[in-house]
């Protein structure tokens, strides 16, 4: 079965064809970094992440951009409320994104483009749009001609009659039209600025992905992604500038997440609700957060509760069990003939194929949870027998690995090292057992407990974990 994509701009669901064959190109807007990243940009940086490994399972070779917006408006004041400068607030808060990247568990990007690093092709695109005629100055700014092209609204569905303003500066009587959006802006007194043109300046926001985007990925990307309040204006924006320039479409698939509320309400500055990604890994381990973001569809609204994330604690803990539990069991199985079991080959199979189904069909990972707790559940129940088969268990161990590989949802369960002071406890409690010191074996079960081992009596005997 081949991956099926929702694309935004067709409204369909659409067969993943990418343009050069066992190859792919996924650009990412990334975050303006003014600040601490919060709970809405860390759904997109871990659901595209899960885009690009499920990719790469599938044998793509992925070229996956994410960029940074590094001098903006907001980071202008950002600097002026520091007392200090806009790149030095942009390393600040780029430093604080690789750490919440690191945090939730998701690799960095192939790439990470800076405006600032890339100052003269974004004044090249603009001077292309201008000699097309798409572009025009007026008193040290430069406008797009949004009624000039002629499908402009066509990702948002939006009638350029009808669209509400909704770029990130202030309506300007220099501008043709109400639409038409900023493609370079002229400094103010004391602002960060670079010779162009049409005078000292620094770029409007959307046209620096365009500009990127085509640096790195080339005129058409395969996928291009990000959350659903950047399809209008900024998305929109980025195809007209493009489209303009390469005669091209600017992305093949067009995917967009959605948003979350907290308890809820829509997260709103304006509610001071927002929730920060560095809190969150401080209250929550990783695996859960990145459980809890893909229980949802990408496409639909996620709500944020402590319920909610904890019951996704308890989720992850049930399938880290079972993974424990299994690699306990390897330890001591018996051999058998190296063979699977016909009746375990089709289920770990069903499984399987259950999995990369849900996967294919636009990323559906909450049905590829379901997948992976039919593989708990089968996993207990094989446990349970006095005997079991080596290869069955390697079999379970080995698509576990796969699926897990993917979304990475429980953390790698290697064998914990103890100090020997632990294991002569442990060693103690198992001879209490023996002679049935109730009292005693209670007693070092909380001790070991306080030091956040964790004791579990089998059938097969007695296994710890940390906690």
């Amino acid at each position: 079965m081949a991956i099926q994509i929702y694309n935004t701009l067709t409204r369909q669901k659409e067969e993943f064809v990418s343009q050069d064959p066992g190859k792919a190109s996924v650009y990412v807007c990334g975050p303006t970094v003014y600040g601490y990243i919060h709970i809405g940009n860390a759904r997109p940086m871990i659901f595209f992440d899960i885009v690009r490994s499920y990719l790469e399972n599938q044998k793509y070779e992925v070229n996956y951009v994410v960029n940074f917006t590094d001098v903006d408006d907001k980071l202008i004041r950002k600097a002026e409320e520091m007392n200090t400068t806009v790149p030095e607030v942009a390393e600040t808060f780029i430093a604080a994104y690789y750490a919440d990247l690191e945090g939730l568990g998701i690799p960095r990007a192939t790439a990470n483009p800076r405006v600032t690093d890339n100052m003269g092709i974004i004044i090249e695109f603009i001077e292309d749009l201008e000699r097309k005629g798409f572009a025009y100055e007026n008193g040290g700014d430069v406008f797009f001609r949004t009624n000039k092209f002629e499908s402009y609204g066509k990702l948002s569905g939006q009638n350029i009659g009808e669209l509400q303003f909704g770029i990130r500066i202030d309506v300007d009587e220099r501008k043709e039209n109400p639409e038409d959006f900023v493609l370079w802006k002229a400094a103010k007194p004391g602002e960060i600025r670079w010779s162009s043109p049409w005078g000292e300046g620094r770029p409007g926001w959307h046209i620096e992905c365009s500009a990127m985007s085509r640096h790195l990925l080339g005129d058409t990307i395969d996928i291009h992604g990000g959350g659903q309040d950047l399809q209008f204006p900024h998305h929109e924006c980025e195809i007209a500038q493009s489209e303009v320039v390469t005669g091209k479409p600017l992305a093949r698939y067009w995917m967009h997440n959605g948003y979350i509320n907290i308890d809820g309400e829509k997260m709103s500055k304006s509610l001071g609700n927002g929730v920060l990604v560095k809190d969150l890994r401080s209250n929550y381990k990783r695996e859960a957060l990145r459980y809890f973001m893909l229980t949802t569809h990408y496409r639909n609204q996620l709500n944020f509760t402590d319920d909610t994330m904890e019951q996704a604690e308890r989720s992850v803990e049930r399938i880290t069990i079972a993974v424990g539990n299994l690699r306990h069991r390897l330890e001591t199985a018996v051999s058998g003939n190296g063979e699977v079991t016909p009746e375990w080959e089709a289920k770990m199979n069903h499984i399987g194929t259950t999995f990369h189904a849900k996967m294919q069909d636009d990323f559906n990972t909450p049905d590829a949870i379901t997948a992976i707790f039919e593989w708990v559940t089968e996993v207990n129940t094989l446990l349970q027998q006095p005997n079991v088969n080596r290869a069955d268990l390697e079999a379970a161990q080995e698509l576990f690995a796969e699926m897990n590989g993917i979304l990475r949802i429980v953390a790698d369960v290697e064998p914990d090292l103890l100090d020997q002071d632990i294991e002569n406890l442990i060693a103690e409690r198992s001879e209490a057992r023996k002679s049935k010191n109730w009292a005693r074996a209670d007693e070092i079960r909380d001790l070991l407990d306080a030091q956040g081992i964790l004791l579990e009596d089998t059938p097969q005997g007695m296994r710890w974990r940390r906690k």
